[in-house]
């Protein structure tokens, strides 16, 4: 597993953690790394994801709420909705990101953590965040596709 998937994952742990137990982000980040180990790099990439992400919760939950059509916010399973924070977070503000990685990444976390529609959901509600707050070059856009012909989708 690279160094940025692994940045992704401790950051869905992160954002998981303090989703179900209600605690600051920063104690979350004290607790988490007493008992996992990265890089400087991977933690520092795990940490900005995880705070920004957190940071901008009523946002991202607006976009996933419109994304998600037929879906409310609170009726989508917890590690779904921590996975569609993350991922929403990173279409909107790591724009170094090719969205094809994004929602590459995301689908992974989702069919590690998820439930066996997760992929399928995830991959679906980020797509639609994308064609919202990323303008398709059509680079971008044979990223996109690559990603869902590799997904089955």
């Amino acid at each position: 597993m690279g160094r940025r998937t692994k940045a992704r994952e401790c950051a869905f742990q992160l954002l998981y953690q303090s989703e179900l137990t209600g605690e600051q982000m920063p104690r979350v980040i004290r607790a988490f790394w007493e008992v996992r180990s990265g890089t400087a790099a991977m933690r520092a990439m795990a940490e900005r994801l995880a705070t920004g992400a957190r940071s901008r919760v009523a946002e991202l939950d607006a976009a996933i709420a419109a994304a998600a059509s037929n879906w409310r916010l609170d009726r989508i399973a917890p590690v779904d909705r921590t996975i569609l924070r993350l991922g929403a977070y990173e279409l909107m503000e790591e724009s170094e990101t090719p969205a094809a990685v994004v929602l590459d990444e995301a689908i992974e976390l989702a069919k590690r953590f998820g439930e066996q529609d997760s992929p399928s959901f995830v991959n679906g509600v980020l797509d639609a965040i994308r064609k919202r707050v990323r303008v398709s070059s059509g680079r971008e856009a044979e990223r996109a596709g690559a990603a869902r012909e590799r997904h089955g989708r």
